[in-house]
């Protein structure tokens, strides 16, 4: 029973979560104790099946945008004729962390106006490096014995990154996507600032009218759903894990 504790605790967070998107209004016995007479206790402003559908396409097409970007700089920097861009990339990587998300939005903004584009930029640069290095470590950290192999079979060096070294070294590099999603499902709240359409609206609607149930209900949604998809990518990782040291 004990092992099957932990994944029914997370099927029923993700049954109350949809149940609170579809039907949020079965909830407000719970959320009216947290709201001033008269005021409404669930968000009323909007959609908040609209808004959670909006604010993780934002996510990911900002991760998808990374992944691609930063697994083609580790693939450049792990082969002999790329070695030298090494800290170059780093370099590049490295941006989104210097500044804080929200100077990368005030600087986009007048450069690509508001809404959603400002946002994907933000989320774009903060995610680049977890998964650059991920993917490096995982590509450079290869067993030998099985790369001289894939060599001695008469492999091509293509042949050789897609067969072989992705597969193995993708566990890692999904390790890096997992963390970079985790980071973006949080920081993508700020881009509401922006009038980029994400959760953050519910959390400053909150803020501004002093609502704390619309405060709750933003960050609620936004926390079940980092662990609902960091738990997913995990498993995910495991599975992948277990493949490659079959390969191996």
């Amino acid at each position: 029973m004990r092992r099957f504790l932990p994944n029914l605790l997370r099927l029923a967070a993700l049954v109350l979560l949809i149940a609170f998107l579809v039907q949020p209004m079965l909830f407000e016995p719970l959320l009216k104790p947290l709201v001033q007479a008269n005021a409404p206790a669930v968000y009323n402003q909007g959609s908040l099946l609209s808004l959670t559908l909006s604010h993780l396409a934002t996510v990911f097409t900002a991760t998808f945008a990374a992944t691609i970007v930063a697994v083609g700089l580790a693939i450049l920097v792990t082969r002999p004729i790329g070695a030298e861009f090494l800290p170059l990339s780093r370099s590049l990587v490295n941006i989104g962390q210097t500044f804080p998300p929200v100077a990368v939005l005030a600087l986009a903004v007048p450069a690509v106006g508001f809404g959603e584009k400002p946002t994907l930029i933000a989320l774009f640069l903060y995610g680049l490096l977890p998964i650059f290095e991920n993917a490096m470590t995982g590509l450079s950290t290869l067993p030998p014995a099985i790369v001289e192999a894939a060599r001695g079979t008469g492999m091509t060096a293509w042949q050789r990154l897609t067969k072989v070294e992705v597969p193995l070294a993708l566990p890692v590099i999904l390790a890096g996507i997992r963390l970079s999603v985790t980071i973006s499902l949080a920081t993508a709240t700020i881009g509401s600032t922006v009038a980029a359409k994400t959760l953050g609206e519910v959390i400053i609607a909150g803020l501004q009218s002093n609502n704390l149930a619309f405060v709750l209900q933003g960050g609620l949604v936004v926390a079940v759903l980092a662990v609902l998809i960091y738990d997913a990518f995990s498993a995910l990782e495991r599975v992948l894990a277990r493949r490659a040291g079959r390969a191996s």
